[in-house]
């Protein structure tokens, strides 16, 4: 992302990283030298060398820029960024908030890192803490079950009734023909000329061309009502783009800025969505069926409006004729007042009776919990882009009791399985082995061993690729009572594994395919896949034997995967 600063009029043009350009206006403002400063520390801000990465955050930094320069010249100042005082900039602080005063000191530092024209008590007051307190904020609530519901069944009654409406217009344009030039033009006649000339089309000065008859209420009214039968309107953009986000779960920003060349169709019945993330990059997903039903119907539903739309917005996924500006063609709406309106039209309450606020963040929460709720996805984060901790902010919180039980569960399990993976590993000799009972009673009570189990253990009946396996069908790797499903190196923190010198030769191999991996892998993905079983095996497992019995395995050893139980991917090149 990059922007430039534009003189006459003062603006800042960013380049998105989707290719389009978005321009913070800035002309007209009180004191325009100190705007034109801000201005360049505005672009100075841009991804990679400030925070600003999508168009939302530019938008929020050229407000901050235009109310600092009203507040500033309000209160008396009318000079440029080199003129500001430590005090001057105290006394507007301590009457903004947090995010308007973080905003507005990287404006600054943005300045000065271009020109180093500030003050030197103004750039060491910049790099001290700010004076407003970060208020604490909470994740996004999901939506309840009942809001859930009420909110899909309000925008599938919208899409349907929408789908329904056309077809029935269609038909009525079939029996219509050329505007005649005596008399009042039919509904039929009206739906024939918009459907050939655009929703544009009926207008008073057409229907004066034509010797239509008077231009009036009712007249428009129709007309209204012909041309969003005919081409879909905010209200039914509204309802698609909702209902496509409780479908897939993609980012808002995501889904504003689809075009049709994001959409990549493997198969019949299968989208490969292609979107921005904002705060990232390009992203892709492969969208569930009821998205790719979604997705089909809206396609044909925009197809007549596309054809009349601008060049600027004919390839863009989301476009709709605006009743407001007698149709013209817009893209997908750049506020929150035309999904109030939704509610307010299609009267979508909350839970406490209240008209429900369609939040799209709060959308994407919702998808995230009822995907938990099927079960584990295996992944250490539902989203890539997210750490941990804002992962279980906004995902994991629980809401209820029951939730509540579920991940303290979850927590309980995985420090046990902390505890488990902290023991020692249990590694014998020869000696040992025949002694086991009398050198090793703590172990033998821990692992649970009887008599047989013991004699199983020691001869060699219970084991697998890397160890001795005192349960296979424990369960703590797979379903209990099944054969462990673990890969071989999941063993040495397995506390279940028993090691012998039998076992050397294939933990040499093991640890001679670790060296392989971490020759063709990046050191933080190695660390974090394999990197506590070959910490465990290097330190703590091999050590403990001998050098008669590892210099025996070295010579069963080749530098390669033949030896290893692994799968295609796993295999080293």
């Amino acid at each position: 992302m990059s922007a430039v600063v534009i003189d006459d009029p003062l603006a800042v043009r960013f380049l998105l990283q989707n290719g389009a350009t978005w321009t913070a206006e800035l002309d007209g403002l009180p004191n325009p030298r100190l705007a034109a400063d801000l201005a360049r520390g505005l672009a100075e801000n841009a991804h990679p060398h400030g925070g600003i990465g999508a168009r939302n955050t530019a938008n929020f930094y050229a407000i901050s820029l235009r109310q600092m320069v009203i507040s500033l010249s309000a209160a008396g100042f009318d000079g440029p960024a080199p003129d500001l005082t430590r005090g001057v900039l105290m006394k507007y602080w301590l009457t903004a908030w947090y995010d308007r005063e973080v905003q507005t000191r990287m404006l600054l530092k943005g300045f000065d890192a271009v020109t180093g024209a500030l003050r030197p008590e103004v750039r060491d007051y910049l790099a001290g803490n700010p004076v407003q307190i970060e208020r604490a904020t909470r994740p996004y609530r999901a939506y309840t079950d009942a809001e859930w519901s009420r909110l899909e069944s309000a925008c599938r009654d919208v899409v349907d009734r929408s789908r329904a409406r056309r077809r029935e217009a269609l038909v009525l344009a079939a029996q219509g023909g050329e505007p005649r030039i005596e008399g009042l033009i039919t509904e039929a006649d009206t739906a024939w000329l918009l459907q050939r000339e655009g929703p544009l089309a009926y207008n008073p000065d057409f229907v004066e061309r034509v010797g239509g008859g008077k231009w009036n209420l009712p007249r428009s009214k129709l007309v209204q009502q012909v041309r969003d039968d005919l081409f879909p309107n905010t209200h039914v953009l509204v309802a698609y783009q909702t209902l496509f986000g409780m479908y897939c779960g993609i980012v808002p920003d995501g889904v504003d800025g689809l075009d049709l060349d994001d959409i990549e169709w493997a198969g019949d019945s299968t989208i490969l969505l292609s979107y921005f993330k904002g705060r990232t990059s390009r992203e892709s997903a492969n969208l569930p069926k009821r998205a790719v039903r979604l997705l089909e119907q809206w396609l044909e539903l925009s197809a007549p409006l596309r054809v009349f739309a601008g060049e600027r917005l004919r390839d863009s996924l989301w476009l709709a004729q605006d009743p407001r500006t007698s149709g013209r063609v817009t893209g997908p709406p750049t506020t929150g007042k035309p999904r109030q309106t939704f509610v307010l039209e299609t009267a979508l309450q909350n839970d406490a009776g209240a008209p429900m606020t369609i939040h799209r963040g709060r959308i994407r929460a919702t998808y995230q919990e009822q995907l938990a709720r099927r079960g584990w996805t295996g992944r250490a984060t539902i989203d890539p882009n997210h750490t941990a901790r804002t992962e279980g902010d906004h995902y994991v919180t629980p809401t209820n009791l029951a939730q509540l039980d579920s991940v303290e569960s979850i927590i309980e399990a995985g420090q046990s399985d902390l505890l488990r993976k902290a023991l020692p590993p249990v590694v014998l000799t020869s000696e040992q082995a025949a002694q086991f009972v009398e050198g090793f009673p703590g172990e033998v009570e821990r692992l649970g061993l009887d008599a047989d189990a013991i004699a199983e253990l020691v001869g060699g009946e219970r084991d697998v690729f890397t160890a001795a396996c005192t349960d296979q069908l424990a369960g703590l790797h797979g379903p209990a009572g099944k054969p462990c499903p673990a890969r071989p190196w999941v063993c040495l923190l397995c506390p279940l594994a028993v090691f012998m010198p039998r076992h050397a030769g294939n933990l040499l191999r093991l640890e001679a395919f670790f060296s392989r991996q971490f020759r063709q892998m990046p050191t933080e993905q190695f660390l974090r896949v394999f990197g506590p079983y070959a910490d465990r095996l290097s330190a703590e497992v091999l050590p403990k034997f001998t050098d008669e019995a590892k210099a025996r395995g070295t010579c069963e050893v080749a530098d390669d995967d033949t030896d290893l139980p692994l799968r295609p991917e796993e295999s080293t090149r």
